[in-house]
């Protein structure tokens, strides 16, 4: 069961999406935060922060995404954030609940990197001499 995908501009909140996904059923919830980094390979120095844009259906892409994942025994809950964030700042998370930890680690990781690969969002990366990248164009 999908209970939440989301494209955001606000902050996460990362016990929402546990909470989301917690049933009686469940034995095991895998959660993925993924934080803004002070580097990157294509950063030319310390990266400050970075500027996150969507294409327009992104959110669809996004639910489609969970969707392809799904099954019975599952609970899955994502979102991506867009917009301005610095060093420390959370830009996805993803939590799946399932019966057994060995589906929810499996599921949250490969929806996580189809994320990365699929989704249409784009971030553009400033570093502390104000240099930028863009990263998914």
């Amino acid at each position: 069961m999908i209970v939440r995908t989301a494209i955001s501009d606000v902050d996460l909140d990362v016990p929402a999406h546990l909470d989301a996904v917690a049933h009686d059923a469940a034995g095991a919830t895998a959660l993925f935060v993924g934080t803004v980094r002070d580097h990157d390979p294509g950063a030319s120095g310390e990266v400050v922060r970075l500027e996150y844009s969507a294409h327009p259906d992104a959110a669809a892409t996004l639910a489609d995404l969970a969707a392809a994942m799904d099954a019975d025994d599952l609970r899955i809950a994502v979102t991506h954030r867009i917009g301005t964030l610095t060093v420390g700042e959370v830009a996805i998370v993803c939590a799946v609940s399932s019966a057994h930890r060995a589906e929810a680690f499996e599921v949250s990781r490969a929806l996580v990197e189809r994320i990365k690969a699929q989704l249409p969002v784009w971030k553009r990366q400033v570093t502390a001499d104000g240099t930028t990248n863009w990263v998914g164009l």
